[in-house]
């Protein structure tokens, strides 16, 4: 009975994936991180500029939970990536572009996953009467840190809290880059990538733009420019290489 429900369940959005466009599950599990992660970034920003009081410890409590729910959604985002692969579209024709955007991508889980855990491994080493619940409802345990001594559980404390703000600079670095190469694709590729996870907005008309042609024109010297700069550094490596 299971295996039936899974195996039309993964039809049905392979049948999306047919027509270039990812699944309603997956799109809900993308805008539904969108908007969680730029939640959680101005209400971090917002949190700690609040004086220490009841507010401040009320605005920790629902970033606290917010965080947990992040953890749980991106659990299952990936799952689902993982059973129904999204579908192949035009960012995945060979080249410069394809790569920066499988890096990008696994960027981007990287912090998903590393911000909830690091937040999650804060609260257990130095708040352990903290109580976390997934969107403030279903109770979720504290990590199993009760027994480190207070000096450990400090240190725990401050690293945890330095990648957890190094998970947010990159995270704010990967976002316009992530929505600037979205834009391109529907401004200046025109092609289906956008309309892919936001299928309510017209697929462009495959046709040359004024942008378009900008943009292959500032492609081009760039990639003319870096040739010319690799050339002289690889003759002077492989003439340093060259037994004399």
């Amino acid at each position: 009975m299971i295996d039936r429900l899974v195996m039309t369940a993964l039809e049905w959005a392979a049948g999306h994936h047919d027509e270039g466009r990812y699944s309603p599950v997956a799109i809900l599990f993308h805008w539904s991180m969108a908007a969680l992660v730029f939640f959680q970034l101005g209400w971090g920003w917002w949190m700690g500029r609040l004086p220490a009081g009841g507010d401040k410890v009320l605005a920790h409590d629902i970033h606290y939970g917010a965080g947990v729910l992040m953890l749980v959604l991106v659990i299952g985002r990936y799952s689902w990536r993982l059973l129904a692969p999204g579908p192949i579209n035009d960012a995945d024709k060979p080249g410069w572009q394809s790569t920066a955007s499988v890096i990008t991508h696994w960027l981007f889980y990287i912090c998903l996953f590393g911000l909830p855990l690091s937040g999650w491994l804060m609260v257990s080493a130095t708040a352990r009467e903290q109580d976390l619940a997934i969107a403030g409802l279903i109770p979720w345990p504290l990590m199993p840190l009760q027994d480190l001594d207070s000096v450990t559980a400090w240190r725990v404390e401050a690293v945890s809290e330095w990648m957890h703000w190094g998970l947010v600079v990159t995270l704010l670095l990967l976002i316009p880059i992530h929505v600037g190469a979205a834009l391109k694709h529907q401004i200046i590729d025109r092609d289906d990538v956008f309309h892919g996870m936001l299928p309510v907005l017209p697929r462009p008309s495959p046709r040359r733009t004024r942008w378009q042609r900008r943009y292959r024109a500032l492609e081009t010297a760039i990639g003319s420019l870096a040739r010319r700069l690799w050339r002289p550094s690889r003759g002077r490596s492989a003439a340093r290489r060259r037994p004399s």
